[in-house]
């Protein structure tokens, strides 16, 4: 199914983001940043952009999701540090989601919350419908968001869950990642050698791992009968318990020091969750702490050189100040080219040439263009105040107040100061907003090529497999189906030239796994396929074992010619590998999901084959063997022989006859000691002349040799047969 994730870059994110691959699901995400470039886990897809992009619904239309996940109360976009402003965002962000997810209504949406909607706590364990009682911003914003949920739930009909995780906590890889109750407590005794408790207040605590598991139960269950459920582990503990088990877990000696206050009881009661879902958590608390602490004393650099330091006074003073010299600076303009105007002003007084030019209506203009209405208005001010100043060279200030034109000259003065201010700011409003707009199109049209061209490449790779008709079901099975017309024997010398065929390439090997540390070459397809050589410890194969054994197909993307382009393993019934299928050339534009897809369609109907040859073989078990041994009768032993032989001329195989001289020993004897000095999958078997042989499969001439002086030191003779087509009718081969 096509999972969608939503949220900042974390531990918890990353690990829901492994455990929906590592189950075969396609995974998308939403970082919530547009310039977000922190470490995620690789996904199919990555949309970087903003909780409050238009655009967001059009992701939710191109991925069309069968699940999605907010991550809310753990999404690390959201830092907390200004609960407020914070709130604003997160409560906007999370609109924004629902209504792009509400015009898409197919799927499921699973937000989750945390206990801090009950910060008062409780004397019992809190319920689904215990009443909310936060005691912070955060805590409020959290059970708003929950209330929210449930109305979109209400009103467009929607699947949508709320998972109410209680006091999560996970492994800090850094300082920042450290703000659970345990991480907290961890750094605190890095810090100072203490830790300060409150031994009244009690919990319960959900590791991040069972929390991902509960998470997935959700996702992929069909059904579910409520849209609210607490998560919890159950397991009530106290700040005094755990800080003894973080204190006897660190390295040098830690003080607690107990700080009694009136506590709160906060466990949520998880009965409606374990009704459906089950409860199975595996986390053990002090073997967890033990290893975050561990980490954290390894790597004490990481998490105490991150110290916040308080910055300098100048600096303090700047940040906070900045405004304030920013606004009086065009006011300390204006008060400085007043001075040269009001000397002009003076200057042109009686005189021929300047009697008639105002200088002070000039001033006002130039400023009113440059800073607008505000300025022209001081500016307009200075002047009056200037003029007023210079008419009481001749005249006393109460005749100047007297004379009708000074009041027709301030009106003049301001009108057309403020009307020019006026048209400056208007002009620049719209200028701003003209940019703005055009800023706010430009980034829609980015947003739009960005998901255009995601649609286009996940096209053209839906479409190249569709099209391309040798990729489909049918025509796989169709392929795979011609094993069953091959003898048991044959089946899986055949199945490697049949993966050749499917995906294209002609280096193809097929081990068959002996015990569990071995694995025998079975047949392939070149010299290239032979390159891990007849055996092989599978366990030492590094990243290729881990994804296999991880039931994952393994993609060597970093096209390292040690290891094969693609490999997937076959597993019996009790989940043990049986077979390893290797592809070690194919073009790097192949190494897709819909090919790595394939493989494992191939590997299913492979196994198939071999159960049903497996079955019949076991079947005519005691017709097959001498009895009380393990040497095959002479016609079962003629047809295996065949087998290889048939394989060895098409090049899928190796093998060497062995003749053992005759012996007075009865065949039981001589062929229990021959077990012992033979492998696993070499055969012993009786031949028309009577005489016993030994089949070396996927052995050279020059390598028998150490089979066969191992024979002769514990006093078998053997020969050669140089020729086995001779020991068979012409007409069988």
């Amino acid at each position: 199914m096509n999972v969608l994730l939503i949220g900042g870059c974390g531990s918890l994110i990353n690990n829901l983001i492994v455990k929906f691959k590592k189950e075969g699901h396609r995974v998308y995400l939403i970082t919530g940043s547009r310039y977000n470039n922190a470490p995620y886990q690789r996904v199919f897809e990555k949309y970087n952009f903003p909780y409050d992009a238009s655009c967001l619904k059009e992701i939710f239309e191109s991925v069309k999701a069968d699940v999605t996940i907010y991550l809310g109360a753990f999404d690390t976009n959201y830092k907390w540090d200004n609960e407020e402003a914070q709130a604003v965002q997160y409560s906007s962000g999370l609109m924004n989601i629902l209504m792009s997810h509400s015009m898409n209504t197919s799927g499921k949406f699973i937000y989750l919350s945390s206990e801090e909607v009950f910060g008062l706590g409780s004397e019992n364990n809190l319920t689904e419908y215990d009443e909310k009682t936060s005691a912070t911003v955060k805590g409020m914003v959290f059970a708003q968001a929950e209330e929210m949920c449930e109305s979109y739930k209400s009103y467009k009909n929607l699947d949508l869950i709320t998972l109410r995780m209680d006091h999560l906590f996970t492994f800090p890889k850094k300082r920042s990642e450290a703000v659970d109750i345990c991480a907290k407590m961890c750094l605190e005794a890095l810090e100072q050698n203490t830790i300060t408790i409150n031994p009244n207040n009690s919990f319960s605590l959900l590791y991040e791992s069972d929390a991902v598991q509960f998470i997935y139960n959700v996702a992929k269950a069909k059904k579910h009968k409520f849209s609210l459920y607490n998560v919890s582990s159950n397991k009530e503990t106290d700040e005094k318990t755990l800080a003894e088990i973080v204190a006897k877990h660190m390295d040098s000696p830690i003080a607690i020091i107990t700080k009694p206050t009136p506590g709160v009881r906060l466990v949520l009661s998880s009965r409606l969750f374990e009704s459906e879902f089950g409860n199975n958590t595996i986390c053990n608390l002090d073997a967890v702490i033990q290893k975050i602490t561990s980490y954290m004393q390894k790597n004490r650099y990481i998490f105490l050189n991150d110290l916040d330091k308080k910055p300098p006074f100048y600096q303090r003073f700047l940040d906070k100040a900045g405004w304030v010299i920013h606004a009086i600076i065009p006011f300390m303009e204006n008060l400085v080219a007043f001075i040269p105007f009001f000397m002009l002003n003076n200057r042109a007084v009686g005189s021929q040439y300047f009697a008639n030019l105002d200088f002070y209506l000039l001033y006002v203009l130039l400023f009113a263009i440059v800073y607008g209405q505000q300025q022209a208005i001081f500016s307009a001010v200075l002047a009056v105040i200037g003029y007023i100043f210079r008419q009481m060279y001749d005249r006393t200030g109460f005749e100047v107040l007297l004379d009708s034109n000074t009041y027709v000259w301030i009106a003049q003065l301001f009108i057309v100061g403020m009307a020019v201010g006026y048209l400056r700011d208007q002009i620049k409003k719209l200028k701003k907003e003209s940019v703005d707009e055009k800023d706010f199109l430009s980034l829609q049209l980015h947003d739009i090529q960005d998901i255009n061209t995601t649609n286009v490449r996940v096209k053209d790779a839906l479409e190249t497999q569709i099209v391309n008709q040798n990729d489909s079901v049918g025509k796989i099975y169709k392929i795979t189906s011609t094993l069953d017309q091959y003898s048991p024997e044959e089946v899986l010398f055949y199945a490697a030239e049949m993966v050749s065929n499917l995906v294209k390439s002609r280096d193809v090997a097929i081990y068959v796994v002996s015990n569990s540390q071995f694995a025998r070459l079975f047949s392939a397809t070149s010299d290239k396929a032979r390159t891990f050589g007849n055996s092989l410890r599978y366990g030492e194969l590094g990243e290729m074992y881990e994804s296999i054994k991880n039931k994952e197909v393994y993609i060597n993307r970093s096209l390292d010619e040690k290891y094969p382009m693609m490999a997937n393993a076959i597993f019996d019934d009790e989940d043990r590998i049986q077979i390893i299928v290797m592809v070690w050339t194919m073009p790097w534009e192949n190494m897709t999901l819909g090919q790595s897809n394939q493989l494992v369609i191939i590997s299913a109907l492979i196994k198939n084959a071999v159960i049903r040859s497996s079955r019949y073989l076991d079947a005519l078990a005691e017709k097959r063997y001498v009895e009380g041994t393990k040497i095959l009768a002479k016609e079962a032993f003629e047809d295996l022989m065949k087998a290889y032989l048939n394989a060895e001329r098409e090049g899928l195989a190796e093998c060497v006859l062995l003749r053992i001289a005759e012996s007075e020993e009865s065949y039981a004897e001589l062929g229990a000691r021959l077990e012992r000095l033979l492998r696993e999958s070499d055969i012993m078997g009786l031949m028309e002349d009577g005489r016993l042989y030994v089949l070396l499969s996927n052995t050279q001439m020059n390598d028998s040799v150490y089979a066969i002086n191992r024979m002769h030191e514990n006093g078998i003779e053997c020969e050669y047969v140089e020729d086995g087509v001779r020991c068979l009718r012409t007409e069988e081969i």
